[in-house]
């Protein structure tokens, strides 16, 4: 069987930027910018780099972004007391609060402070009730991310297995909803599941994010099978490496994504996407969000 095909996440991302280039266009011809306001508490070094992206990709596309930079001993108190003010100003359409937190802060209790209409990380328990009963909502970057990459490969999705080796409420519990929608047949394993190749050998679509480096092998890998890796994980040399063997799933899927390159790069463009949606919640009419998707 020849080498799988790499889905380039970065070449989709760039896409995906342009489309929202030209509908942000559109928008500041109703009235303003979408615009992001980013809360960063702490100098974790990961979340820095993250912002660093956040702020460069929302200019590219003339998104607002601004950054609300708290000292690592800001407290819970003062926290809440920014997403209240940034919930009630008419010039911020989106809010994302950079995890993880300082360990001193509830992250689950920020997190319900946020207005559900600006939550682009479709974290609150508003928006992934949404998710759940299918209705329309904000939905967490990385799956949306990861089912861009999947229906780039223009394989059909209905009647496929999908296999989720992850539970999170960031990415795992919502793609495992997302593929149900596509109707496929989806299995969620995580960290107590037994003999988990045993489930990850029936995948049709495989995607792994447990955040352990090479949990997956080649022998864990249907042929033919469609394999997005969202695991991001620091060797000892300082090489990044995804939650699959790469060497050895490439010998066996169709398509994957690489570790950099893959899923990363877009989850910023469904971070900017999801901006662009929340700001026309605030457009002078609400038929506008209807209006601005026809002309996309």
């Amino acid at each position: 069987m020849a080498l799988a095909q790499l889905i380039d996440g970065r070449l989709i991302a760039a896409r995906l930027r342009k489309e929202l280039s030209e509908k942000v266009e559109k928008i500041k011809k109703r009235g303003r910018a979408p615009s992001l306001a980013v809360i960063l508490a702490g100098e974790d070094p990961s979340s820095m780099i993250y912002v660093r992206n956040k702020e460069k990709y929302s200019k590219e596309v003339g998104i607002e972004a601004s950054l609300y930079r708290l000292p690592v001993q800001t407290g819970e108190r003062a926290l809440l007391d920014l997403i209240g003010e940034l919930n009630e100003s008419p010039d911020v359409d989106g809010i994302l609060v950079q995890l993880p937190l300082p360990p001193h802060i509830n992250a689950q209790k920020i997190i319900e402070k946020i207005d559900p209409r600006k939550d682009v990380d479709g974290l609150t328990p508003w928006n992934q009730g949404c998710l759940m009963g299918r209705r329309e909502g904000m939905v967490p970057c990385t799956p949306l991310g990861c089912m861009e990459l999947i229906k780039s490969t223009g394989v059909s999705l209905e009647g496929k297995t999908a296999v989720v080796v992850g539970r999170s409420l960031l990415v795992g519990s919502p793609m495992a909803q997302l593929l149900l929608k596509e109707n496929c047949t989806v299995i969620q394993a995580h960290s107590k599941t037994k003999d988990l190749f045993s489930y990850t050998r029936q995948a049709d679509i495989l995607v792994v994010a447990a955040g352990r480096p090479g949990l997956v092998s080649g022998e864990g890998v249907k042929e033919g099978a469609i394999v997005i890796d969202v695991g991001i994980n620091r060797r000892e040399d300082g090489h990044l490496c995804g939650d699959v063997v790469f060497e050895e799933a490439l010998q066996k899927a169709a398509f994957i994504t690489p570790v950099p390159g893959g899923v990363g790069p877009m989850t910023i463009a469904m971070l900017l996407r999801n901006t662009v949606k929340a700001s026309a919640f605030f457009l002078p009419q609400s038929s506008d969000l209807i209006k601005l998707e026809e002309e996309s």
